[in-house]
């Protein structure tokens, strides 16, 4: 089970020009699409002027979330480059900007694929590529008396803790590596008392 994925560490950029176009790139980290709209609303604010501000994403760990867009380009000269630049990278979790400065002279549709591929591809380039790993949560619930237990389980298995009450019921919240949560959930239940909240 792949639990892992790649994304970038911060924001970088890219330039190509060609035949007095300038390309300008931004690769940006984001989290969510609310993410990227404000991270649209800002490079659209900032470069007004420009002709075209053209983008693609890729969200979420299994790379199934993702949208691109020409911005009046001639279609899929543009969004579709971008994006093809980010699944050739295999990233996710990644909004990438490419402002256009028109300079006279039309490039063609051919001409565009590529600008706008090789301004991508330059913004990956200066950024640096990193693996996170996909980490899912358990929240459950015991008696006090079973806290030596529990914390034990806790300490050989090595979650983050992302939440705990210790009263007579105790409740925990932790944080683990997607491949290692169903040996932690199996030695949690062998745990008589333990009950799991909120289960799908």
């Amino acid at each position: 089970m792949d639990d892992t994925y790649l994304t970038i560490s911060r924001t970088s950029e890219g330039i190509y020009k060609e035949k007095m176009s300038k390309f300008l790139a931004f690769a940006i980290p984001v989290s969510s699409v609310e993410d990227v709209k404000k991270q649209l609303e800002k490079y659209q604010k900032e470069y007004y002027d420009a002709r075209h501000v053209c983008w693609a994403y890729m969200l979420g760990p299994q790379r199934t979330d993702f949208r691109s867009n020409d911005n009046g380009e001639p279609s899929g000269t543009a969004g579709k480059p971008i994006l093809g630049q980010i699944n050739s990278a295999g990233l996710t979790d990644i909004l990438i900007v490419v402002v256009r400065y028109f300079g006279g002279i039309k490039l063609g549709t051919s001409g565009l694929i590529v600008a706008y591929r090789e301004a991508a591809s330059e913004a990956i380039a200066a950024n640096e590529i990193i693996e996170r790993q996909v980490e899912d949560e358990v929240h459950f619930g015991f008696e006090y008396p079973l806290m030596n237990e529990v914390m034990r389980i806790v300490k050989e298995e090595g979650p983050t803790i992302v939440s705990q009450i210790f009263d007579m019921d105790c409740e925990m919240t932790l944080r683990i590596r997607r491949s290692l949560m169903d040996n932690l959930k199996k030695r949690l239940s062998k745990v008589d008392g333990v009950h799991f909240i909120n289960e799908e």
